[in-house]
């Protein structure tokens, strides 16, 4: 574990609790132990948790929470903005430089539409390498020059490319890929060196929902909204990190009960969730609070720390951006 770790971690997750109130976003602690509700897009993905070994103490499946989203989400018609702190479970099958089991995430939901959901997204990236800057100035942390001069000059705006556009970006940069292929991390790197290693969106990823008249690789959450001036696309994006790579997931959410359930129904996701035993009921509750509430236009997104830790720090390897890293290789 290098030395000053501890301290930087403890500047970098004040950091982000400051400006999200300073935004004027309300705290909210969410469940951690959950029913599919609290998974992200690929069930397969989740860690089922139990305390017999027929798996019965609960009266359906229940997992560890790889995402806080959806209780989010429900509080948005009252509260506005909203945000939740805590560790996110992935049962992630290799061990590398680029993964864990248990990571830690801030996630926000907010009434906004997409283009205000990106610009919240570089405010809280910009307010993170200030207060890494002004620490390491105060040399309250240890940050080599280089890093400094780094994350000084970052733009207040990042660059913005579609899905598509990524793709024939990366076919001109001699990359083998087609269209519905996913956007892996050496990909992501080739990008990156394209972009002077600044941080940069891709967005309007592919809609599960349509057809595309192929198979596509790339699968996104369920209710994220399709975009109206492009068809056969939603409203979602993935920033990407120098070093870091794929940092924060975003989307705008679809709000309309009706469109929620039948998209869901129509998912992967779904599919994968029957056949583990799960049902529609495991989304009961959320259903159920948008029928009798109402829903309002929102957008929201979860914030992958131990990856921005990784940018700050300009490591390649996230196992040495977390004090304590969390891997299949320290479980069994």
């Amino acid at each position: 574990m290098r030395d000053d770790l501890i301290s930087l971690n403890h500047f970098i997750f004040q950091a982000a609790r400051n400006h999200l109130e300073k935004e004027g976003y309300k705290e909210v602690i969410v469940p951690r132990l959950v029913r599919a509700s609290g998974a992200c897009e690929n069930i397969d993905t989740l860690f089922e948790v139990s305390v017999d070994k027929n798996h019965t103490w609960f009266n359906s499946p229940g997992y560890l929470a790889q995402t806080g989203q959806l209780y989010l989400e429900s509080l948005v018609p009252k509260i506005g903005k909203v945000y939740c702190s805590g560790p996110s479970f992935r049962a992630e099958p290799k061990v590398d430089n680029r993964h864990l089991i248990e990571f830690h995430m801030f996630e926000i939901e907010l009434a906004t539409d997409f283009k205000g959901l990106l610009k919240e997204i570089e405010k809280f990236i910009t307010a993170i390498a200030a207060v890494a800057v002004s620490a390491a100035d105060q040399k309250l942390i240890d940050l080599p020059t280089a890093n400094r001069e780094r994350l000084s000059s970052l733009p207040n705006q990042f660059v913005k490319i579609t899905y598509d556009e990524a793709i024939e970006l990366l076919k001109n940069l001699g990359e083998k890929i087609i269209w519905g292929d996913d956007i892996s991390s050496d990909r992501e790197k080739k990008l990156l060196a394209y972009f002077d290693q600044q941080p940069f969106f891709i967005t309007h990823y592919p809609d599960p929902m349509w057809d595309h008249g192929q198979i596509i690789e790339v699968e996104k959450f369920f209710n994220m909204l399709p975009d109206p001036e492009k068809p056969g696309r939603v409203q979602s994006s993935d920033l990407i990190l120098p070093f870091g790579g794929e940092s924060v997931g975003s989307a705008a959410r679809v709000h309309n009960v009706e469109v929620m359930v039948d998209r869901l129904k129509k998912s992967r996701m779904f599919n994968r969730l029957l056949s583990k035993g799960g049902s529609f009921e495991d989304f009961g509750w959320y259903v159920k609070k948008l029928k009798t509430e109402g829903g309002v236009p929102h957008a929201g997104c979860g914030f992958g720390m131990a990856r921005i830790l990784q940018w700050v720090l300009g490591e390649t390897d996230i196992r040495n951006a977390v004090t304590f890293p969390s891997t299949r290789a320290t479980i069994i």
